[in-house]
């Protein structure tokens, strides 16, 4: 419902910027060039998503034969202790938390079609020890703002986009992004934590967030005093050795599984296919509304104003044109899609305002979407403080993005 209002909402603004250019500054060859938008947006749109299927097959491929060979649940084991202290009221041993920790980890790796119905499920059984049936408990709530956090290790649709879009080095944004969802991820987990009055000073809990936030606090110095040429071979290695190395591990532990490794790899490449054509209308659509939106030159506008506000505080006025999405992704997935790709085609898959989309893109998921699909497929009528602890989260992600972008690609 949402994105409905959004896409309206661009198309009307468009033809209404479209009049004011055409009588009052005289402009008779706008409306042409609305129209033209249009018919370009639909080709770019489909060209697109056609041009995605092999990057897609490939990572789906990969992704499933982790998925087989027990990934999800070896990371699911892995976390038990801490996400234990986060879930204080869920009784010990309860079978939720695997249903939780599977709902996680196939966020974490990407496998966003496993990771909606684990998180239904999940919901379904947080319901069943929820005494208030009209109201989210503080599992729920938490459960929902780490979902809602976007926590990604590897953001295949992203990279394929890139390299789609002609990036140099689809993957150079994997480090940045997984700084930036960290603190997202990071920030909604404390929010929720303070509200609830969860004891974060536990052993367990304050070991495992100072040693993370010491890593990407870390790297992010590292990161801040190195020259730009070497801080681009950093990054660039760093994300080389991470993505091989987990290609490597879901490999190898699905052969010690005995798993069919040639199997699993055609079977989720088959999969890469579906999705690249299933998202060719979705993307048309919110590709010509956007296109018409730049074409009238609102968008032209929007930036132009967003870079005096930028430039006044001190912001590199470049990245003002990331922000309209920033704005789209808590409301509409599809939508801060459109807006990425039209930004990487407006100025380049390798230029800050490009990655730093990408960035953003990849940092936060889409919360009201979240909150709405995960809540009403179980009644809950009063979130609670779901809605401004995620949008929290959604804050300092973004503002995580803005900043580490700078710093690597500024």
């Amino acid at each position: 419902m949402v994105l409905n209002y959004i896409w309206i909402g661009l198309i009307l603004l468009a033809v209404v910027m479209g009049c004011v250019q055409f009588f009052v500054y005289g402009q008779s060859e706008i409306f042409t060039e609305i129209l033209n938008s249009t018919f370009a947006s639909a080709k770019n749109g489909f060209e697109i998503s056609i041009g995605l299927t092999g990057i897609l097959a490939l990572w789906m491929g990969i992704l499933n034969i982790g998925q087989q060979g027990g990934v999800v649940n070896t990371l699911s084991r892995g976390v038990a202790p801490f996400f234990r202290r986060i879930f204080p009221e869920i009784p010990a041993k309860h079978p939720v938390f695997g249903t939780m920790f599977m709902n996680f980890s196939a966020n974490m790796l990407g496998l966003d079609n496993a990771a909606t119905p684990i998180g239904l499920k999940a919901m379904s059984e947080l319901q069943d020890l929820n005494a208030d049936k009209q109201k989210a408990s503080n599992a729920m709530i938490m459960f929902v703002v780490l979902g809602a956090s976007g926590l990604t290790i590897i953001p295949t649709t992203i990279m394929a986009y890139r390299a789609q879009m002609g990036a140099a080095n689809p993957a150079d944004v994997f480090l940045p992004l997984m700084m930036a969802t960290y603190f997202s991820t990071l920030a909604g987990m404390l929010a929720v934590c303070f509200v609830q009055k969860i004891k974060i000073w536990d052993k367990v809990i304050l070991g495992t967030l100072i040693g993370l936030t010491a890593l990407m606090v870390g790297m992010l110095f590292a990161a801040r005093h190195l020259p730009e040429e070497t801080l681009n071979t950093f990054s660039a290695l760093i994300a080389a050795i991470i993505l091989l190395g987990i290609i490597c591990w879901f490999i190898i532990q699905a052969s010690v599984r005995k798993v069919n490794v040639y199997e699993a790899f055609i079977d989720g490449a088959k999969g890469g296919f579906q999705t690249a054509i299933g998202i060719i209308p979705y993307l048309i659509a919110i590709l010509v509304a956007v296109g018409m939106f730049r074409a009238s030159g609102a968008m032209g506008l929007l930036e132009q104003g967003m870079a005096q506000v930028f430039a006044w505080i001190g912001i590199n006025p470049d990245m003002a044109s990331a922000v309209p999405t920033a704005l789209m992704k808590p409301l509409s997935g599809s939508g801060a899609r459109g807006l990425m790709i039209e930004a990487m085609a407006t100025h380049g898959a390798d230029s800050l305002v490009g990655r730093l989309c990408c960035i953003l893109q990849g940092t936060t998921d889409t919360t009201f979407y979240v909150i709405s699909v995960y809540f009403g497929s179980i009644g809950i009528k009063n979130t609670r403080h779901a809605v401004s602890c995620c949008l929290f989260c959604d804050l300092i992600g973004i503002i995580a993005a803005f900043i580490i972008a700078n710093i690597f690609f500024g």
